[in-house]
């Protein structure tokens, strides 16, 4: 199979793993102006946090490609009006050869496509993917950086490292007047945003990916005791460590109730937590783990409380964006991405960053208190509406897109 064949396969082919027919590109002029094409790391990334996007872009006749490594997702976004590609992509440090060939396979289906727009998320399809973009001639960029992650969070050698060479990248590739990149908070924004890196006006604030919020609706209580749900990746960086010894310190003082983990290890990522400590947890009883959950809104219908005890710094995070739509108490650490959902005393709790005993005392408090959760609960709820809808966040990148690519557009066209 060409490296830079578009794929469009019916639902038979995601079990079999078989390649289905190539659409081919669009050969007229005017078809090529509204192609858009969107980058991440993983096809659930797409789908969980971009498919709402790209399903509007589908409906206002633009030709949508998915582009991201093969996953069980993949195949949730063909069938929909979406032209899938299949990009092999490793998050594992920084393979000069196989990103060379990462940045061909994608300046090959840039210029195969001719695409308006070309939409990247996350670290390596940001950098790789901007390359590859102005290679290739594409007159509109968009990056969204949804978080900073291991690199610029980690305090390892290795991550230093990574960081001062990506951050002289983005200031050589990444400041141009048609491109744009997106950060999701001001503390990541203001790490990239100074005379030797990027320009102010080049970047935009759009908090988080949005939540659909007829679908996350407020649920009464479960009856009986407390329940403490954490959903994350199962990373050392998203506290779970932390949120073990908490869980041991509260069956200590006897208070009554369960913390359950919701989430998948994620063996792409250095900070995983392997799948047997995760069993060992379960099997003595400290925590529920539960793997990966399809349907989240009735996860967070039976917890009573969400916790995201993060080390390190986050995008906005979904799951307390979620959580804050199903009308629960949050407690979160005081980092770059947590606080700009969770505001302390009004819809929950923050606690410092590694900090295993305030967040002991801080479950406690929600745990011990049914009145003030749901008072929180009632203040996520609207400050989800008012803030973090996915209506708010799709107008606010489509304001982006109309911004810098409205102008090649044919008259009539409209974001």
């Amino acid at each position: 199979m060409q490296a830079n064949t578009v794929l469009k396969r019916p639902d038979s082919y995601c079990e079999t793993g078989k390649t289905g027919p190539s659409t081919g590109g669009w050969k007229g002029k005017e078809e090529r102006s509204k192609c858009v094409i969107y980058v991440a790391n993983t096809s659930w990334y797409l789908y969980n946090f971009r498919l709402a996007l790209m399903e509007k872009m589908v409906n206002d006749g633009w030709r949508v490609i998915a582009v991201a490594p093969r996953d069980r997702y993949s195949c949730r976004l063909e069938g929909r009006d979406i032209h899938y590609y299949s990009l092999p992509m490793s998050r594992k440090g920084a393979n000069p050869i196989v990103d060379i060939v990462l940045l061909y396979r994608l300046y090959r289906l840039y210029v195969k496509e001719q695409p308006a727009l070309v939409h990247h998320f996350t670290l390596k399809p940001v950098i790789y993917g901007t390359i590859a973009a102005r290679m290739a001639g594409v007159a509109s960029i968009v990056n969204a950086l949804t978080g900073l992650g291991y690199v610029f969070s980690s305090k390892r050698a290795k991550a230093r490292l990574l960081r001062s060479v990506i951050s002289r990248a983005m200031r050589c590739i990444m400041d141009a007047e048609n491109i744009r990149v997106i950060f999701q908070n001001p503390d990541d924004r203001d790490v990239f945003v100074s005379p030797d890196l990027l320009n102010p006006a080049h970047t935009v604030l759009i908090r988080g990916s949005g939540v659909d919020v007829d679908k996350f609706t407020p649920s009464p209580e479960c009856e009986g005791h407390p329940v403490v749900l954490l959903c994350a990746r199962m990373l050392r960086s998203k506290g779970v460590d932390e949120l073990v010894v908490a869980a041991r310190h509260l069956r200590e003082l006897n208070i009554p109730g369960q913390i359950i983990l919701a989430g998948e290890s994620d063996p792409g990522n250095p900070e995983a937590i392997p799948e047997e400590q995760l069993r060992q947890w379960n099997e003595e009883g400290t925590v529920r783990w539960l793997g990966h959950k399809e349907n989240m809104s009735e996860v967070y219908a039976y917890a009573h409380i969400v916790v995201l005890p993060s080390r390190d710094r986050e995008g906005v995070p979904r799951t307390l964006i979620e959580a804050a739509a199903c009308g629960r108490a949050i407690v979160a650490t005081d980092v770059p991405g947590c606080r700009e959902i969770v505001r302390h005393g009004e819809n929950g709790l923050l606690v410092p960053a590694g900090n295993a005993e305030a967040l002991s005392l801080a479950l406690k408090t929600l745990m011990e208190d049914p009145y003030l959760r749901l008072q929180m609960g009632a203040k996520s709820r609207e400050i989800a509406v008012s803030e973090f809808s996915q209506e708010n966040v799709i107008n606010s990148t489509l304001k982006v897109y109309a911004g810098l690519c409205g102008r090649i557009l044919r008259d009539g066209d409209s974001f």
